[in-house]
């Protein structure tokens, strides 16, 4: 048996195109969600495709991935997000409108600590325990 001919063993490989889209929505707690190809198909993709270490992708994140037919349409392989990844705290604080009443609480605690230093004492160790871990938890909040 004659082997191929050299130019024909060693040609070049043809780019072929590869789908994108935006995420149209992901539940990280599920597992699954959506894309929104392009080409205006909409893609299902599940957690096994994304890429190592990400569990969640954001709401109109681009994003580019191999496609399959599976037994209830389009499903996405081998996701790779094209967009700047943010941080996960980021992904996931809570939305402003959700952060009014709790800035308002921390507001009150604040005022009753002031009246507490204003009469020169210090809250006892289980209040003083109680602000700094509501300090804490909303300044994470507001950094992320």
């Amino acid at each position: 048996m004659r082997a191929a001919p050299r130019s024909a063993r060693h040609r070049k490989l043809e780019k072929v195109p590869v789908p994108t889209g935006k995420v149209k929505w992901f539940d990280a707690d599920k597992g699954f969600g959506f894309l929104a190809a392009e080409g205006g198909d909409e893609v299902f993709v599940h957690a096994s495709a994304l890429p190592a270490g990400t569990t969640t992708l954001a709401k109109g994140t681009r994003v580019e991935f191999g496609v399959v037919q599976g037994k209830n349409g389009n499903q996405a392989l081998s996701v790779r997000v094209l967009d700047p990844v943010h941080s996960v705290s980021r992904a996931t604080r809570k939305k402003p409108e959700d952060m009014v009443p709790i800035v308002e609480d921390l507001i009150k605690l604040l005022d009753g600590l002031s009246g507490s230093f204003r009469r020169g004492r210090y809250p006892d160790k289980a209040g003083a325990a109680k602000i700094a871990t509501v300090l804490r938890a909303v300044a994470d909040d507001i950094e992320a």
